[in-house]
């Protein structure tokens, strides 16, 4: 699919707006009709997004998670249509669409989530004071997709890092790759320990297990049969900013 994206002009820098919800709140929003897009350019804003999404329908609401320090999106995004047949719409037409280059992915944003998260948390321990968000997004994501942004474990009262953060992938595979690469590793002076996380359920047992894997695996298989399913082979789109 052979698509082309004009580069808008470069806009003036403004100061951090204030951290917005990923999306309004779940009880006045469509699920159904709500779409996760991945795979975004670090280009992409939720201007350009919606701007792209409006061609299939209806748009209620974009919202581009940033880093509320950085102001720095993790590639991925989501756009709540006005209704489910839209959105579904929007998946046949837009899936694989390249902007600024690179294919967006689409699915149902109530699907997504459990569909990714597969349990590939880590966690990072020993971090220097001076180690944040986007530090470890930027040493952390060329081992693969980032799932969420990393989080580094704060005091709820100065914000001052307690030592530790959490990063999370879309394939064991990545984070398999970033143990064996990272562990013991110096980030800002200090050596990084690297380890899969616990698990949530106080039972003492990390995430990486053999059933977990195996797990991810069929999700994976299921998640792919669904998004072939749901795209128009052979199908061209191209989308020109209007800038």
């Amino acid at each position: 699919m052979s698509t082309s994206v004009a580069s808008p002009p470069p806009a003036a820098t403004a100061a951090p707006a204030a951290t917005q919800p990923l999306l309004p709140p779940s009880g006045t929003r469509n699920q159904e009709a709500t779409l996760y897009i991945g795979n975004l350019d670090e280009k992409v804003t939720d201007k350009i997004l919606r701007e792209l999404m409006i061609q299939a329908g209806p748009v209620v609401h974009v919202h581009i998670p940033r880093d509320r320090i950085t102001q720095v999106h993790q590639g991925f995004g989501f756009v709540e249509f006005q209704s489910e047949p839209d959105a579904d719409y929007a998946i046949k037409i837009m899936m694989g669409v390249k902007v600024f280059g690179k294919p967006i992915k689409i699915n149902k944003s109530s699907q997504d989530r459990r569909n990714l998260d597969v349990g590939a948390h880590l966690f990072i321990g020993n971090l220097a004071p001076d180690v944040d968000e986007r530090l470890l997004a930027e040493t952390f994501a060329m081992f693969g997709t980032l799932l969420t942004t990393p989080k580094v474990g704060r005091d709820p009262d100065t914000g001052a890092s307690r030592g530790f953060g959490f990063v999370s992938y879309e394939a064991f595979e990545n984070s398999d790759a970033a143990i064996e690469a990272m562990n013991g590793q110096y980030l800002c002076n200090k050596p990084i320990s690297v380890a899969y996380a616990f698990k949530k359920d106080g039972k003492g047992e990390r995430h990486g297990s053999p059933a977990e894997r195996l797990l991810a695996t069929q999700m994976r298989k299921t998640m792919q049969a669904s998004l072939l399913a749901s795209a128009k082979p052979g199908s061209a789109y191209n989308y020109n900013m209007p800038y």
